[in-house]
């Protein structure tokens, strides 16, 4: 009876809770029954370790990271490592270069190497301080000089003028160098006692505030005298170096010299013999190599030849020699040094070595299955012979000639296919067409001018104005449609010519542009069988370069003087190198050559406010390459779904997606926009997001109504269809307001497209009703590795500024 009666505690009762046994070395021992996992000991060896051992252990630490940086640079420029690549640039048009590299040459003690395939470069050689320098002159104004440079070399000098510091090409080819990646650099100012004695104080001050700007923690080096320059040399010997993540896992190299070998079949193509110091990695025979913008090639030897910069050079006979200073000359081809001595190191294994294949070959017949039936055969012979038409053909034409000539009606019909995939309006395009029209008719006056008058100066000059007047048109309709966007994003009027069910029918309705899920392989376009795509990217790029961190690459160290033979190079390259544009090299990681979808993130550059359009062709520097591309523009979100942007907007990130050469990241990205002119501006700077296929890009439409009638919940819109059909196509889409209510349509009234809406409440009269549409794109394959040689940049005035800009 007791215990019938015990007393239980309420819901409301105190609960304390159960004492727990603590970590006790004994109780922890017992629980386990003897078996002590594996991975405890270390975490309770490093947790009980007393404070005199941790610091012993953060000491430890600290020491390895300084050796290691203490290494690094007494391997650059030594005896075993390559010679310190320094790039001499003048960022402003009066800064004195050379004065600059002939106090630089002026070293005691030291050898001077002339090189005739550059003007201005010339190797440094110390046998004192046992260093060698290399020094590479580049102007500002040949900006992808100056880029590729830079991918390459080891120290950046900055040239500045004593009174302004930089000017405008020299502030524009900053900006480009701080987003591809900025070495190590030093600033130096020669010429500073030719300005007067009272304004040598005040310009040091000016240039000292223009630096803190653009170089915090900078210093400046007077360059003036040989102590100033010794000075200079020392602290470019002895700086810690910034380190690119895109070319330190990656072999590169600056070519030295250059020799073709034309092939048997013709002078076209043959074998290039690019001799220079790898850097950065081993280099393995049987990889790729990158030659920046010129393409991807194979090697099929490698040698070693003498190194022509050493620092215990053996003296030939014959040849008298200083002791203070010489100055030597070397050949443009180096066949004088490549000739003797020469052992080869590694020959490409064709089992082993990496395939050219960029693109996947695709098999129209791989989803066919069955063979077409004798009864098929006979009704596709029925049908040609019905399709078949009259065509005004010229005298001599075959029949399968004659199968390729369009007629005029066929050509527009496709035109207008053409059309709906693009993102500028019906309305849009005729009035551009209209423009076309007006302006080749005002081109053809001034040629009758030139033929009656003879005034070919005036008439060229009258060309020439209405090129630009021209431009000025096409810029301003750019700002509309720009602005048009922005005031009302992705609006499009309703055709009343055609039906929206036919105009709109690749598009679909959503729930939520969030949430509704959307295949990723669905309704994919023939170019997708051409790319390559990963299982898992980010494993992949993990494990190579784990593999780059263990040194397991064999090939070609890291400050050897080598001889790379390329096949099958066009004589093209070896004309630029003889024109003195740079030689850069870079080993490319297993699959990098093979085309994917890459997604760059980039912001608007400030320097750049005019607008671009999606799909418009783009110049693009990735890492070491550059292409010619059109990209589509989409939002940067953490859905799995990402809206479209017509324009690539100033405000905000954007995510950039082009068909182009896997490259594993980080790598930086900058985009360019040729002008008319031939000169090319920065517009967008960023790196390299993911390659991922599978990323969904959407298009949304809106098409707007206007409530016509008003109810407590109901409301009667038109203008958004204009027949019947189409309102019973679009029933099942969910509708909106700018007012942020939801509805749906109830049911068609008359034929002429009005509608009754539900909404969850009443309608104001002056909101406006929206249906959403969405559509998956894709981006174009127009990628093109070859990238013409821009003109030397100026800034431009723009004579359309954005506030001015009449909508009407």
């Amino acid at each position: 009876m007791a215990a019938a009666g015990a007393h239980r505690p309420g819901p409301l009762k105190q609960q304390n809770k159960a004492h727990k046994g603590g970590k006790h070395s004994g109780t922890s021992q017992r629980r386990a029954g003897g078996r002590v996992s594996v991975k405890a000991q270390p975490r309770r060896r490093l947790r009980d370790l007393s404070r005199v051992d941790r610091r012993h252990q953060a000491l430890q630490l600290r020491r390895q990271r300084k050796e290691a940086v203490l290494a690094e640079k007494r391997g650059l420029g030594s005896r075993d490592g390559p010679p310190h690549l320094v790039v001499v640039v003048p960022l402003h048009c009066r800064a004195a270069d050379r004065d600059t590299l002939r106090l630089l040459q002026s070293q005691d003690a030291a050898v001077v190497r002339m090189e005739q395939g550059r003007a201005g470069g010339f190797a440094l050689l110390c046998p004192r301080l046992k260093q060698r320098w290399r020094f590479v002159t580049a102007q500002a104004g040949d900006l992808y000089t100056v880029l590729d440079l830079a991918k390459v070399a080891d120290s950046l000098l900055f040239i500045l003028d004593p009174a302004e510091g930089w000017d405008d090409a020299g502030e524009y080819c900053l900006s480009c160098l701080f987003a591809q990646g900025l070495p190590t650099f030093a600033l130096a100012v020669p010429g500073g006692t030719d300005l007067p004695p009272k304004k040598r104080i005040d310009a040091k001050k000016k240039l000292s505030k223009a630096i803190e700007k653009r170089f915090p923690e900078a210093r400046l080096f007077p360059l003036n005298t040989e102590q100033e320059s010794s000075l200079l040399l020392r602290h470019l010997s002895t700086q810690k170096q910034r380190h690119l993540a895109f070319r330190d896992r990656r072999a590169h190299l600056l070519a030295h010299a250059a020799e073709f070998v034309p092939a048997q079949e013709g002078d076209l193509v043959g074998t290039l013999k690019v001799s220079g110091f790898v850097r950065g990695q081993s280099l393995n025979v049987n990889s790729l190599v990158h030659v920046v913008g010129h393409g991807d090639f194979q090697m099929s030897q490698v040698d070693a030849p003498p190194d022509p910069l050493s620092l215990n050079p053996r003296v030939v006979k014959g040849q008298k020699r200083s002791q203070d200073m010489e100055v030597q000359d070397d050949s443009v081809n180096g066949t004088d040094e490549m000739e003797e001595d020469i052992k080869v190191l590694m020959k490409a294994d064709p089992s082993k070595q990496e395939s050219l294949q960029s693109e996947v070959v695709p098999d129209p017949m791989e989803g066919e299955q069955t063979w077409p039936t004798e009864e098929e055969l006979q009704e596709a012979e029925a049908s040609l012979k019905a399709n078949r038409r009259v065509v005004k053909v010229p005298k001599g034409t075959s029949k399968y000639q004659a199968a390729w000539i369009v007629d005029d009606e066929e050509g527009s019909e496709k035109d207008d296919e053409d059309d709906e995939d693009d993102d500028i309006d019906d309305d849009m395009m005729e009035e551009a067409v209209s423009q076309e029209g007006e302006s080749s008719g005002e081109e053809e006056e001034p040629t009758e001018e030139e033929c009656e008058t003879m005034t070919v100066s005036e008439c060229l000059r009258d060309e020439q104005y209405d090129e630009k007047v021209e431009e000025d048109e096409q810029m301003l309709e750019r700002y509309k449609q720009e602005r048009m966007d922005e005031m009302f994003p992705d609006e499009v009027d309703t055709p009343r010519d055609v039906p929206a069910r036919i105009r709109f029918q690749k598009y679909r309705g959503l729930k939520s542009f969030r949430t509704s899920p959307w295949d990723p392989k669905e309704n994919l376009p023939r170019d997708y069988a051409r790319i390559f795509q990963f299982q898992d990217f980010s494993r992949t790029r993990k494990h190579l370069f784990r593999q780059i961190e263990k040194e397991e690459t064999e090939g070609a160290s890291v400050g050897w003087y080598v001889t790379l033979h390329l096949c099958n190079v066009p004589v093209s390259v070896m004309e630029s190198f003889k024109e003195g544009k740079p030689l850069v090299l870079f080993s490319l990681l297993p699959h990098e050559q093979k085309m994917s979808v890459l997604n760059f993130l980039v912001r608007r550059h400030a320097s750049n406010s005019d607008p671009v359009r999606a799909k418009e062709e783009l110049i693009f520097h990735c890492g070491f390459r550059r292409f010619r591309t059109s990209p589509l523009f989409s939002q940067h979100t953490s859905a799995d779904k990402h809206k479209l942007e017509r324009f690539l907007r100033p405000d905000a990130a954007t995510v950039v997606t082009v068909y182009a050469p896997i490259t594993f990241p980080p790598a930086s990205v900058l985009l360019f926009k040729q002008r008319s002119n031939g000169m090319h501006d920065l517009i967008a700077t960023g790196s390299l997001l993911s390659v991922d296929p599978d990323r969904i890009v959407i298009k949304r439409l809106v098409l707007s109504g206007h409530p016509f009638k008003i109810f407590t919940k109901m409301a009667v819109v038109r203008y958004m269809f204009f027949n019947r059909e189409d309102v019973m196509w679009f029933k099942p889409v969910e509708l909106r307001t700018k007012w942020g209510r939801r509805g749906h349509i109830k049911e068609p009234l008359g034929t002429h497209g009005h509608m009754k809406c539900q909404f969850d409440g009443q309608l104001k009269s002056q909101d406006t009703v929206l249906l959403n549409l969405y559509k998956r794109v894709f981006p174009r394959w127009t990628y093109d590795p070859h990238v013409p040689e821009p003109v030397p940049w100026v800034r431009s005035q723009s004579t359309l500024p954005v506030q001015e800009v009449d909508m009407e």
